[in-house]
Formats: structure tokens, C-alpha cells, sequence
């Protein structure tokens, strides 16, 4: 999987989460536990929580 992070992270390390989209679903991690457990959703599932998160209202 290729894991990516929000360029808002910056580099120091801080807390953040890295999002991995496989191709029936989205694994979420803690980027500073990278061997921890993951979190795995469903992409549709996933969509609805990017849009969730990401409204004005």
C-alpha cells in the first residue's frame, strides 16, 4: 500500500494519521506507530466521512 499524509502534518512529526486507498478499501494509521493496528473502511463509507468532515454547515 501506498500511505500518504496531509501536507498540513509539516514535517516535525506532530500527530497524524496516514491514509492508504487499496482498491475496496481505505486503511487508515497512525504515521508515528506505523506497525500498529490500522483502521480499515470502506471506500464508500470513507467518502462519506471525507465529505462529512470536509462541509461547511
Amino acid at each position: 500500500l501506498a500511505w500518504f499524509k496531509s501536507s498540513y502534518s509539516g514535517t516535525e512529526g506532530g500527530d497524524c494519521v496516514e491514509v492508504a486507498a487499496g482498491t475496496t478499501a481505505v486503511h487508515i494509521r497512525d504515521s508515528k506507530a506505523i506497525t500498529g493496528p490500522r483502521l480499515t473502511v470502506s471506500r464508500k463509507t470513507w467518502a462519506g466521512f471525507v465529505g462529512l468532515a470536509s462541509s461547511e454547515t
